[in-house]
């Protein structure tokens, strides 16, 4: 394998940001050290790394699936080419669907919601199964199906691959929506540490992509190379965004659990905000996921495909109006988290917020085989009630403010 992987460019145009914007700093790059990252090792050395902590966190997660009860296993999966980033490949979207999927299917009528499910392990480790017991919760209690996404990793895919990939199955689930027998109308977004990142970095990104195809279908590239955002600009409160290109797709709900926001902020400085160091992640594994995803060295941290909180106010407007997020006291990720959420509360959107005390990121992934980590079904629960509503699968459910009083 080659030292270096070469670079790419991403196919969107960088932002106009002369909009708000949340941590970014005016300065330029030489004269913001947070906008880069040290120089990483070879990359053949991150390979070697990520193959071994893989193979490792494969072990850890077939222990967190093995206590009772076992979570259900992917019906069937669907392998799909990408087309949005110009690296191609194939990734692999894994569906969970509720035991009465074919029957109803075979009627086709009373298509299901759809839940597109993001899983972590910092852009480097990680598969769409390991967050099973999260999609099990959500089949049984929403009655939705599932799509967990087997996006590419890091190192041998750097940033913005994973996101671009995100794109991708969102374009693909909504094309095929029939096919599937999913209801397009009925699109919300969970993931995990980086796959919550990906929640609000995809929509962004799609938003890109879907403005971009419109430009294209009206002859307005111009448009697009001056960085001026039509479609982006006519962004409504659900999230809808309407090009004469594709149909419109409608999102319209998010779910995040422990989500990184600001990657302007150095490690150093997010764990001088964390209250517990001795719960952190080993810098074996931060080290790695950065060295890894953060290509090249020199890049703009604050880039609003990697940082969502740095995105300018018209890029958050497009995305859906209500988001659940939750947060974990003892993270390095928690004041960022907490500030994003403010941003998004400033801008009008509805945030739906709970931190859980006295647990570290991650804390629902414990490869403890005997039994499940108390209290992570509970919150599971307690976010699918959140969601029917916004899918609108029941008319009344409680909020997650009524269920357990938000933590401001």
């Amino acid at each position: 394998m080659p030292d270096q992987l070469p670079l790419h460019a991403s196919k969107m145009q960088k932002p106009d940001t002369h909009e708000t914007t949340g941590s970014a700093s005016s300065d330029s790059l030489d004269n913001n050290p947070n906008l880069v990252v040290k120089a990483s090792r070879p990359r053949w050395m991150l390979h070697l790394q990520a193959q071994f902590w893989r193979y490792l966190m494969g072990i850890g997660m077939f222990l967190h699936k093995f206590a009772s009860p076992r979570p259900m296993k992917p019906k069937f999966k669907r392998m799909i080419p990408t087309t949005v980033s110009p690296m191609k490949g194939q990734i692999a979207l894994h569906f969970y669907v509720p035991k009465d999927y074919e029957a109803r299917k075979a009627t086709g009528e009373n298509l299901y919601p759809v839940v597109i499910n993001f899983h972590g392990g910092g852009f480097t480790l990680g598969k769409a199964t390991d967050d099973a017991r999260w999609c099990t919760t959500v089949v049984d209690d929403i009655d939705a199906v599932v799509v967990s996404v087997d996006y590419r990793l890091a190192p041998e895919h750097p940033f913005p691959t994973a996101v671009e990939d995100g794109v991708d199955a969102i374009i693909y689930l909504v094309e095929h929506f029939r096919d599937l027998h999913i209801d397009k109308e009925k699109i919300a977004l969970s993931g995990f540490s980086s796959g919550a990142n990906m929640c609000f970095t995809v929509p962004l990104r799609l938003l890109e992509e879907l403005d971009m195809e419109a430009a294209k279908h009206e002859e307005r590239h111009m448009s697009v190379i001056q960085g001026q955002r039509p479609a982006l600009q006519k962004a409504v409160s659900d999230g809808r965004i309407l090009t004469k290109g594709r149909a419109g797709i409608s999102i319209k709900a998010i779910c995040t659990w422990y989500p990184p926001t600001d990657y302007t902020h150095t490690r150093e400085q997010r764990k001088a905000t964390c209250a517990r160091l001795d719960q952190q992640l080993p810098a074996v594994f931060t080290d790695l996921f950065d060295e890894s995803y953060l290509q090249p060295p020199t890049m703009d941290m604050s880039d609003p495909y990697l940082s969502p909180g740095c995105a300018p106010d018209h890029m958050l407007a497009g995305l859906p109006q209500e988001t659940i997020m939750f947060t974990c006291e003892w993270d390095m990720l928690l004041k960022e988290g907490q500030d994003f959420r403010d941003r998004l509360r400033s801008l009008g959107k509805t945030v739906h917020y709970q931190m859980v005390p006295e647990a570290p990121h991650g804390w629902d992934k414990a490869p403890n085989p005997i039994k499940q980590t108390p209290g992570v079904q509970e919150h599971y629960l307690n976010a699918c009630k959140e969601m029917k509503r916004l899918l609108r699968v029941t008319p009344d459910a409680a909020t997650l403010e009524e269920v357990i009083p938000s933590d401001e």
